[in-house]
């Protein structure tokens, strides 16, 4: 299983948005990086990602699971573009925060910090164990 972390302006579309799709989930639509259309056709269903909420709060807060692969998205004109479907599965005993982040030498290398505009951005099976170590793990 692949790791992954979600990049998503609160506003927009929140935690709190996520978990209230329920089982069903909802679709991840509108990106448009190239990048980052490689990493959703490289989704498999079962990987697990971390949920970011960008611009405003700036902090990991939960874990999403891919429960649909990667199918064309509509909203793309062109027809160029990907998207994958998600489900909540359990938020964060402790948000971690990007500048706590920052400060954890073991995750100097994370996509997170190397790419940080990167809406879509793997995870290492080690980086993983390490956030949600400083989240004090899931409730």
């Amino acid at each position: 299983m692949a790791h992954w972390l979600y990049k998503s302006e609160p506003f927009k579309w929140s935690w709190e948005m996520q978990v209230a799709a329920g089982a069903k989930g909802t679709h991840w639509d509108g990106v448009r990086n190239h990048l980052a259309k490689q990493q959703l056709l490289a989704m498999k269903l079962g990987d697990r990602g971390f949920f970011y909420h960008s611009n405003e709060g700036k902090e990991i807060v939960g874990i999403v699971e891919v429960i649909k692969e990667a199918y064309p998205d509509p909203s793309d004109p062109k027809g160029i573009f990907v998207m994958v479907n998600l489900k909540a599965v359990t938020a964060l005993k402790n948000p971690v925060s990007l500048a706590a982040v920052k400060t954890e030498p073991r995750l100097a290398e994370m996509a997170l910090m190397k790419f940080s505009r990167l809406s879509v951005q793997p995870v290492t099976d080690a980086e993983w164990d390490i956030v949600l170590e400083m989240a004090g793990g899931t409730r």
